[in-house]
This record gives C-alpha cells, structure tokens and sequence, in this order.
C-alpha cells in the first residue's frame, strides 16, 4: 500500500546494501511527505549484509544477515517487491516492466543493481562443481557440495583478492581444505605490497590454506569423484569444488539496453550528482561509473546513495569522492590499507617494520619531506589504522618509525584534527562525534544514535571510545549504588580476602544494605569461589525467587522441574520415575530443546516431594534455574552415526558432569557434534564443540536470545586432555572477568582485543594465569554436591518451601490451570503470585 499523500514516484532496482541505504536516506530526508518508493528486489531475501556473507556459514540463518528495517514493515510509502526482475525500461513514457509482466511507473529511477562476479573464460568453467562468491544462494549451493564431499575435501578458490579470501575462509568453516590460486605475484595485490603480502601468505598458510600465487588456472575437467583444477605451471590439484573469486564486474545489462551510456570499463555513467544521461534516472554504488570511475566498496556507495535522496528532495548534493581505505580480519588475520598505499606518489618516502617471526607487517608512505602521511598498509596487527587513516594527508605529529612500532609511541583520538573522518562508512568527522557527546551521548551507543559513526563495519568503535574517555565522560564502573566497584573488582576481592558473607563484603568495601542488583551478584560470587550451597545461612536470602527455590518460576507463580540428563542420556528406569512424578503431581512434561524433560505446574510446597523421588532415582538437578551450567546438547557422534568422528555423546556427558553447578554470570551452554554437518547446533552455544577426523574444534562466544551471536573458534585439533584445560581455563576466566549478567558473547566483544586476546589467555597463557585458572575448576569439580539432595538433607532448608511463611499448610489459593484444550496451561487469576519465604 502506498501513501495516498505522495504525488511522486521513485523506483529502486536492486535491494542490496546500497539500495536499502537510499530508501532509508530519502524517507529521512522527505519530510514533507512527496515520495512513495517502490523497490525492486531481484533476490527472494530483501537488503542483507553482504560484506559479511561468510559470516553466514556455521548458523546458516539468513536472518543473521538482514539489514534493520529492510521490510519496511509499518512505512507505507515504501512498497517493497522481493524475487522480481526489471527487464526493461521504457524512458520516454517513464515505464519499467518487470520480470512478472507488471508496468511500473516512476518520476525517478535510480539503479542499485550492484555488480556480478568474473568467471574467466578458462574450459570447464560452467561444469556443476564450479561456483560463484556473491549471495546467500551461492552459499547454499556451495555448502550442499562440500557436504556431498565430505569433511577435509580440498576446495579451489580462484582469486586472492578480498572476496577471495573471504571465500576460502568459508570453505575452511565448512570443513573443507581450502586452496587459493592467485595471478598477480601476491595476494590481495590491490591492497598490500610485496612485503605485505609474504607476510599475509605465511599466516594463511599457517592457518591451513595452501597458496599458488603466480599462477593461472588453464582448465578445470571432471574426474570420478569430483575435478581436476589445472593450473598454468602444470600442476593438477584433485578437488570437490571450486569458487570463482577473481573480481566484479558492474553490473549495467540494464542501462545498456535502454541505451543509457556506460563507462569505458563499465558501469552507467553519471556526473558528480550520480545522475544519468537521462535527467530523471540516477546509478548509485557499484553499477555507477560517477564521472567515469566505478567504486566497489560500501562506503561509496552510501556516499551514492545519499547523494541522490538529497536531490530528490531538491538540494545540490555531489559525490565528494571515495575513501578506499580498508581494514579487514580475513581467516583470523588483520588486514589494513589506506591512502597512498603503494606509493605511487612522485617523491614519496616508506617507512618500513617488517617482523616476519611474530607476523606482522607495517608500512607509512609519506611526503618527499617526511612529514605528511599519504598512507600504509598494515598486516598482522591492524590496531593502529584507525588512528593513522584519519591523518591521511595531514602532517604527522610524531615519528613515523615509532607510529608503527611495537613499543614506539601511539597516536590517540586527540591527536586527530576535528575535520579527519573518523568513520569513513558514513562520513562522520570527529568534530561531528565530538559535538555529539558535548551535547550528552555518553556512551558508545548514543554516540551512534546521534551521528550514525560506526553503525556499519564498526571499526571506528575503538576511536569513538577514545573520544569519549578524551571528552572527560566517565563511564561508572560501578555494580549498583551500595559498590563503587565493577563485578571483576568484587570477585578479585572476595577471592583475594576470602570473605563469605554478603554482610561481610559490603561492611568492608561498600555500604548500605544492598539491592536486588549486588545481593544476586554477590551470591554468585561466593557460589563461585566456594562450594558451599547455596541456601547455607546468609546466602539464602541474597538469592532471587529462582534460586531461592531452586526451580524456575513460572507466570502463574508455578515452578519447573528439571532433572540433570548428561548429554541427554536417561535410563529407562528414570524415565519410567519422571513420568510417574508427572502423573501423581498433575505436571505438564516437554522435552525441552537441551535434550531433557520440563515438568511444569509444580506447587512450591510440592518441591521437595517431587525431588525426593526424582533424587531416590539418581537424577539431580538441571539447574535450569540457575545463573549455571545449564546443558550440554549432542548428537549421537560416533557410536552411533555413519558420519560420526568422535565420540560426542561421550565428551558431552563427561564434560556437563565436569562443570554442573558451575555459578557464572549468565547462564552458560554447551552443544557437542560428532561431525561438521553440526547437528547438536555447537556453533550458536556459549562453549560448542565439533569433531574433526584429528581431534576437536573449540567454539566459543555463542549464544541464542535477542542478539544471537556465531560462536567463533578458539582452537583447532584438540586432544580430549587439551580441549577440556582449554575449557577449564576459558570458563573460570569468563566467571572473574565478566559484567553483571552478561553472557559470554558480549563478554568476548568487550574484552580488549577482543577474540585474539582470550585465545591468548587460554591456549598461550599470555597472563601467566593458567595453573590458577585450572586450580579453579579443579577446586569446583571436586567441591560439587547436588543442591536438591543437600536441601533433603537438611530440615532447615526444608522449611522455606512453603506458599506462605505464616500458614505452611496452606497453598495458594491463586493458582490454577486450564485442562480443557489438549494441553494443561495456566490460568492467571489477577497478578502471578510470587511467594516470598
């Protein structure tokens, strides 16, 4: 539906990342209401992330993808049209007719219709195993042949460059041994140098990609079980597929036949106004040749694409150029160049650092006096760009050896001028974000409410964050208002003190008599550090309606049971008890999506009955109450399935026994898959674990809920003995170091260095801390006692499991259930009754 309000008509072709910025720039800018927008989407998915495509890999959920708001849900000057083509435009009656025979009638046309990948003409490039690097569809089709080969398949990816690295990353997350077959002497040849390059080829290499720089691929020809890649020196690489990477090409089909003119090398030609030829049609982003140039990154093409909403609304806009810097992380490794980055400038001087033994590779180009930077390239560590590309073109206000130099010194935020672009995505200067935070943005996400800086790559963050500690803003490290301290700080000081009360903690370092935000924290905290229960004396009351009754309540004022089912094995003898409990109690039973049962509907005074038998049983609690150690979900691995390679079952009982009851600041779970086709969902779990033919992958940073979160790997080839210290310390570390309540996903983002600094801590020990860390888990594991069998044996604890301290005899006259439907549901009777022992 559109608005009956707008007299104009503007239509999109192509619903990629530059098109839905356009829509959005224009409905921004279009305060007066003149324009309904039509979008033109070829692809059945509407506008997603397509710089980040192989992130796709692992979750394989498209949703992961998709660009906020890209349905226009709600906007109703926006009509949005996926899976249809334009075929053809009619210019002089102002007409384009779509691949579903519909006219569709515009006052203004702008093509967003991106670009399409290179295939070279070499024999054999149309044969079925061969592919393209560009959409989700692509990937499916990849991820369907490599799954038919099998783990440890060789796949070939045709081009070195940035997309082909990007491709041979996915290849190597679906299990495959990944090849990269580049002409130029070096990978990525437009962007790194000689040098730069040696050293990006040894980290690759030593990531598990075999490279052949140097070389072409003569042919590709069908062999029994998949191809034979020929390359242009003779030899033969014996492979399940291949993926061309080798470059895009603009795609102008379109404006070609509607006689629109096109560059010299491609792409509708446009002036600096991103307008065509014909008056009433524009070419942003990748298809448009602005003044005879195309442009094949993002920034631009929002550039492009701002550039036409504002002269659609009248204003005088132009291109103001393209910044073509890039900072990438390819297969784990940083990547970085800006400016002037070969040096071609007349005169122009390099600084070089190049340390091949730690792999890292940093070089300045600068003016013939040495003191203007023109730009660089960086390798290996990339922590320095985004300080040094804002100064691109500006005098240096240091020496540039020690800019790049380990222990040299380094530029911060406040040596920028206020005009240097500090996010180049959306044209933000620092004087911009500067403004922004005077004005009351006090932390990074208002900061990108306010300006839009780092809303896209998000590789300005670190200089946002340095902007606002620079402004004076002081971020209050503070848990609540009775401890100036943050959760790290309490945890280093209840360990450090050995203090076990709350009464004790907050008598010493805080004031007050606490909240419901410091007693929970606080008794996780000494949960963490001891293994006495929880109910013990003082801990009992710091403890939130879940754990104060050890069950999850639910909206009626019910509880949940949840017995432990390591792996999701249980004996038909529990079995046969759960159900038994479920009958006499009158529960509601679902097998829960961690491999156990959920009893729902249990009184609290009922609680203790119910886990008397279920504890006769041998069962124990699942602690799906609890701020812990939830479950360890698998597949059946091995002993079981054809595709199998480990034991998965096995390690996923032995690994929840190892860390139950475990108190953490979020609640934690782990999946265990026998085989990278990944059936127990590893990858979307706080610790996920996946069977290799030489060992375990180690995932980790996973996580479900509102921000789903890919877990990311940590560690590759383990030994059941290695993978487990590797957990022992990764968990401990997670349990002192994280915020209140946050879950080991963000945990992992916050940390300074972010993935390569807690692959540090846990695989090098580069704090030192290992053996405490281990101690730790050791002390856990050893100290571990069931919570519901110690609540049994003890009558003290007994007691509190009442509705109402003052009639225990009583229960509570508020809940009810519906038993008419087919399944038993809860009946609210006014507000849920929470009891309060």
């Amino acid at each position: 539906m559109t608005d009956q309000t707008a007299h104009r008509t503007a239509v999109v072709v192509g619903h990629g990342m530059v098109g839905h910025r356009f829509v959005e720039a224009l409905r921004a800018r279009d305060t007066a209401g003149e324009w309904s927008v039509t979008v033109l989407c070829e692809e059945a998915l509407p506008a997603y992330d397509r710089v980040g495509l192989s992130s796709y890999v692992g979750a394989w959920d498209h949703k992961e993808l998709a660009l906020a708001g890209n349905d226009y849900v709600g906007d109703t000057a926006v009509t949005l049209r996926t899976g249809v083509r334009a075929e053809s435009i009619d210019r002089d009656a102002r007409v384009v007719t779509t691949s579903d025979g519909a006219a569709v009638p515009y006052d203004a046309l702008v093509m967003a219709t991106g670009s399409y990948p290179f295939v070279p003409p070499i024999a054999g490039h149309d044969l079925d195993r061969c592919f393209v690097y560009r959409t989700i569809d692509d990937l499916d089709r990849i991820r369907t042949c490599a799954d038919a080969a099998g783990p440890g398949a060789v796949g070939v990816v045709v081009g070195g460059g940035l997309l082909g690295l990007e491709a041979a990353n996915a290849l190597k997350q679906m299990g495959m041994t990944p090849h990269v077959v580049e002409f130029a002497p070096r990978l990525m040849p437009l962007q790194v140098d000689e040098g730069g390059g040696a050293v990006l080829a040894k980290l690759v290499t030593e990531l598990g990609v075999t490279v052949h720089a140097g070389v072409g691929t003569s042919a590709i020809a069908e062999n029994d079980h998949g191809i034979d890649v020929t390359l242009a020196d003779g030899s033969v690489i014996d492979a399940a597929l291949l993926v061309f990477s080798a470059g895009v090409r603009p795609q102008d089909a379109l404006a070609r036949t509607s006689g629109l003119p096109v560059g010299e090398r491609g792409g509708i030609l446009t002036d600096i106004g991103c307008r065509t030829e014909d008056p009433a049609i524009y070419a942003i982003g990748e298809c448009a040749a602005i003044e005879g140039r195309c442009y094949g990154l993002v920034a631009p093409g929002y550039s492009s694409a701002e550039v036409v909403a504002d002269r659609l609304v009248g204003g005088t806009a132009e291109f103001p150029g393209a910044d073509l810097s890039t900072k990438l992380k390819l297969l784990g490794v940083d990547v970085a160049s800006f400016g002037d980055a070969m040096g071609a400038t007349e005169g122009a001087l390099e600084v070089v650092l190049n340390d091949a033994a730690k792999g890292t590779y940093a070089k300045l180009v600068l003016s013939d006096d040495a003191r203007t930077l023109l730009g660089g390239i960086l390798v290996g560590d990339a922590s320095a760009y985004a300080t040094l590309r804002p100064l691109v073109g500006r005098e240096l206000p240091g020496d540039p050896a020690a800019l790049i130099s380990p222990s040299g010194e380094k530029l911060g935020a406040g040596a920028l001028p206020d005009d240097a672009e500090v996010c180049s995505c959306n044209g933000v200067d620092k004087g911009t974000i500067c403004s922004a935070i005077a004005a009351g943005a006090c932390d990074i996400a208002s900061v990108k409410s306010c300006t839009d800086a780092g809303t896209t790559c998000g590789g300005c963050l670190p200089t946002i964050k340095q902007l606002l500690a620079a402004s004076g803003v002081v971020m209050s490290k503070a848990l609540c208002e009775h401890f100036s301290q943050s959760r790290r700080e309490l945890f280093e000081i209840v360990a450090g003190a050995g203090i076990r009360t709350f009464s004790g903690l907050v008598a010493a370092h805080g004031r007050g008599a606490g909240c419901d935000i410091c007693k929970p924290v606080v008794a996780s905290i000494l949960a963490s550090t001891s293994s006495e229960h929880i109910l013990d004396g003082e801990q009992a009351a710091l403890q939130d309606t879940n754990d104060h009754f050890l069950a999850n309540i639910q909206k009626n004022g019910t509880y949940s049971v949840v017995p432990r089912m390591p792996g999701g094995e249980c004996t038909p003898e529990q079995l046969i008890v759960i159900g038994e409990v479920a009958r006499d109690f009158g529960l509601y039973t679902k097998v829960t999506g961690g491999q156990r049962i959920d009893m729902f509907g249990a009184r609290v005074e009922q609680l203790p009955a119910i886990w008397k038998r279920l504890v006769d049983a041998g069962m124990e609690s699942g602690q799906a109450y609890g701020k812990s150690l939830r479950t360890v979900k698998s597949c059946v691995g091995s002993t079981w399935c054809r595709y199998g390679v480990q034991d998965s079952v096995g390690m996923a009982v032995d690994l929840e026994k190892r860390y139950r009851g475990l108190r953490s600041p979020h609640k934690i779970k782990f999946g265990v898959s026998g085989c990278a086709r990944e059936c127990a969902e590893a990858r979307g779990k706080d610790v996920g674990i996946i069977a290799t033919e030489s060992g375990w992958n180690l995932y980790v940073g996973g996580n479900g809920g509102q921000s789903p979160k890919h877990a990311q790997l940590l560690a590759s080839g383990l030994d059941d003995t290695t993978l487990v210290r590797y957990i022992d310390r990764y968990l401990m570390f997670y349990v002192r170091t994280a915020d209140r309540l946050q879950r080991t996903a963000p945990w992992v983002e916050s940390l300074e260095g972010g993935l390569d600094h807690l692959r540090a801590v846990v695989c090098e020990d580069s704090l030192g801390i290992a053996a405490d860390l281990e101690a730790a888990m050791a002390s856990h594991v050893e100290g571990y006692r069931d919570e519901w069998r110690g609540v049994l044996e003890d009558e003290t604890k007994l007691a509190r499991f009442v509705s109402f301290v003052n009639a225990p005899e009583e229960s509570d006259p508020t809940v009810s259930f519906d038993e008419s439907g087919a399944r038993k549901v809860p009946v609210l009777m006014g507000m849920p009754s929470v009891p309060v022992g």
